[in-house]
């Protein structure tokens, strides 16, 4: 399958960060293997967005906000379930920085998400309370964007929410699946794979795209 890109197509890139990066508190395996991937990916977009997960001290999701709990926890918030994670991301930290190894100057835009203390958000389109919208999809639709290519990190968290979110919205959504690297906690990577093939979601390699 070879799939070419035009001026109807996004690629988002999601929270390539320090902390997800091997050696960071949420590093995914392998994340910094697919930064050449996803800088050669871009040279083939117009329109590229970032992601970029953004949290204040003391934030809803941390293990260190909820006092004798561990990471990897799940607690019941006012939204649902949510995992408690190491402390990530914390605006201002070097670990919250996009990798500068990640070179794609003409992207568009950077969506910050998780800045809500009270709150989640693993999607680049909405909260974790699925009330809460970034407007990612109308910026998505005022630029008469139709279909949308999702690479990054954690492919059973941000990546896999960002992408049923996107396809719910009525966008034609894949995933990259060599461009990703995922966490696995508890069975997630199974979970996240099973949900998007249930929605719909097209699971490509970039050499569909990059061998066009």
């Amino acid at each position: 399958m070879t799939i070419d890109i035009g001026a109807n197509d996004v690629l988002i890139v999601v929270d390539m960060q320090y902390d997800f990066l091997p050696g960071g508190p949420l590093g995914a395996p392998g994340a910094d293997h697919i930064i050449p991937l996803i800088n050669a990916l871009a040279t083939r977009f117009a329109n590229v967005v970032l992601t970029q997960d953004w949290h204040p001290p003391g934030h809803v999701s941390l293990a260190s906000s909820h006092p004798g709990r561990q990471p990897f926890e799940t607690i019941e918030l006012s939204y649902g379930p949510q995992v408690l994670w190491p402390d990530h991301c914390l605006w201002g930290t070097h670990g919250a920085e996009i990798s500068a190894e990640i070179v794609i100057p003409h992207a568009q835009l950077i969506i910050r998400k998780g800045y809500n203390r009270d709150v989640d958000s693993y999607s680049g389109f909405q909260e974790a309370d699925r009330k809460t919208h970034t407007g990612l999809a109308g910026y998505l639709k005022e630029r008469a964007i139709d279909r949308v290519f999702v690479t990054g990190v954690a492919t059973d968290f941000c990546v896999g929410w960002t992408a049923l979110d996107a396809q719910s919205a009525g966008l034609q959504t894949a995933v990259i699946e060599d461009a990703t690297r995922g966490i696995d906690t508890n069975g997630s990577m199974h979970r996240a794979w099973a949900n998007m093939t249930t929605a719909g979601i097209n699971r490509l390699q970039s050499n569909d795209i990059l061998a066009a």
